[in-house]
């Protein structure tokens, strides 16, 4: 998806932006006894095009790479680890977890790896939710299982009360699985221990099926999801070729950025539609969906659309709601379409039969794919390191093939979206054969 982070890759960043904050000075040897070790020198290059080395103020910006330092911040005998996991749940969150607590436990020998129970309400005693300490033993199985096995909720809690909760339990530091949302309080946590100069690190994994966190080339559970995404799209095609102007009309993950459509549609060349959050199609009118569906049908018979779940919402009221996270609780937009091609085919006098599927729920439910599995092992692990090497407010992302430590500050700027501009959502409707939709005019 090389394209479609071009935009933040090449934009302005300067040194400051990706320094990594450290509790302080290392004064232990890691126990681990095989493995290369990082430097905290160790960088890797971002945002390099022939633009960029033509601009006479433009130098060289890295970000420090990611591993396992000889030198440790925590002693390692006396250090507890917490684990959280916050948001909505997706495929590999409990690989995830198993990887953490057998890297501390079996290479780092930690005191005690604990895990908060749902979300950052664990953190909060009037919440009651009993804290979980993890070995080998009660994790060994729990990759096998989707969602996560502390749980998860969303919603902000207060600062003050968590970093509380912190201290009282004598957490080293804390690794906060989740998107740009936990992010953003991950951030707001260590601010608050920065304020009380407390050597309490966080360090964050990144968690959204949607695949919309800058610096990082591909979130854990999208593999996943866009691999049951196709079969679901399958399904579709079976209605649509099954009866004369049949259509499917799958619903995809997808509030912001639409990667699963785009690229679940990709993977199988069953779909002639894609409609996505970041293009402001028209519905109506020629040109607009219906008119190229309209077209479609009467030239082949049947249709296969696939529709993200944020896709559409310049064509239907705003709720004015949000969801306890603070994320806008998004209009029926699939709802509206249903109806305007049923209305549209009437007045066509062309028998359509639809059908629409919304596999989501299933979708972020299933166990990891082999794929994500093994990225999930990765990402657990550079945790456990960054956050023994004393490394504090920061996300472990990747840049150029390469895994890096990614400041929160960075992170959480803005969601990735598909540029569709790009020579990659050219690709989407070379694949599905679409043309450029005529444009909403509001």
């Amino acid at each position: 998806m090389r394209n479609t982070e071009d935009a933040v890759l090449n934009m302005a960043l300067t040194p400051a932006d990706t320094a990594v904050t450290d509790l302080g000075q290392t004064g232990c040897t890691s126990p681990k006894c095989s493995g290369a070790f990082v430097a905290d020198e160790d960088g890797v290059l971002v945002g390099i095009s022939r633009a960029s080395l033509a601009r006479q103020d433009a130098g060289p910006v890295f970000f420090e790479e990611a591993g396992p330092r000889q030198q440790l911040f925590f002693a390692p005998h006396k250090t507890k680890i917490a684990i959280v996991t916050c948001g909505g749940i997706c495929p590999g969150i409990n690989d995830v977890i198993r990887s953490i607590v057998m890297e501390a436990h079996h290479h780092y020998g930690v005191a005690a790896t604990l895990g908060i129970r749902y979300g950052l309400r664990g953190f909060i005693p009037a919440c009651r939710h009993d804290v979980v300490e993890f070995v080998p033993q009660n994790v060994a199985e729990i990759h096998e299982f989707g969602g996560t096995i502390l749980g998860s909720s969303r919603g902000p809690q207060p600062v003050d009360d968590i970093v509380d909760a912190m201290e009282r339990l004598g957490i080293g530091f804390c690794i906060f699985i989740g998107g740009v949302g936990t992010m953003r309080a991950a951030s707001a946590i260590q601010a608050e221990i920065a304020g009380r100069e407390l050597p309490i690190g966080v360090v964050c994994i990144p968690k959204t099926i949607d695949n919309d966190i800058h610096f990082v080339s591909r979130t854990f559970g999208f593999s996943t999801a866009v691999e049951q995404a196709t079969e679901a799209i399958a399904c579709a095609h079976v209605e649509a070729v099954g009866a004369p102007y049949g259509i499917g009309l799958v619903k995809l993950m997808g509030r912001q950025s639409g990667f699963i459509a785009a690229e679940a549609s990709m993977g199988l060349k069953h779909v002639n539609m894609v409609l996505v959050p970041e293009e402001p199609f028209a519905l109506a009118g020629p040109g607009g969906v219906l008119d190229v569906l309209d077209k479609r049908l009467r030239q082949r018979g049947h249709a296969v659309i696939v529709a993200a779940e944020g896709a559409g919402q310049h064509l239907v009221a705003a709720t004015g709601r949000a969801d306890p996270s603070g994320n806008p609780i998004l209009g029926d937009f699939c709802g509206l379409l249903t109806s305007e091609i049923k209305k549209h085919f009437k007045e066509m006098s062309l028998p359509i039969t639809q059908k629409s599927i919304d596999p989501s729920y299933i979708i972020r439910s299933v166990p990891a794919n082999t794929a994500d599995a093994v990225y999930c092992g990765f990402l657990g692990r550079l945790a456990v390191h960054a956050g023994m090497a004393g490394k504090t407010g920061l996300m472990i992302g990747s840049v150029n093939d390469r895994y890096v430590h990614v400041p929160l500050p960075l992170v959480t700027r803005e969601r990735k979206h598909i540029d569709i501009a790009s020579d990659y959502w050219q690709a989407v409707l070379d694949s599905t054969g679409q043309p450029r939709f005529a444009v909403y005019q509001a």
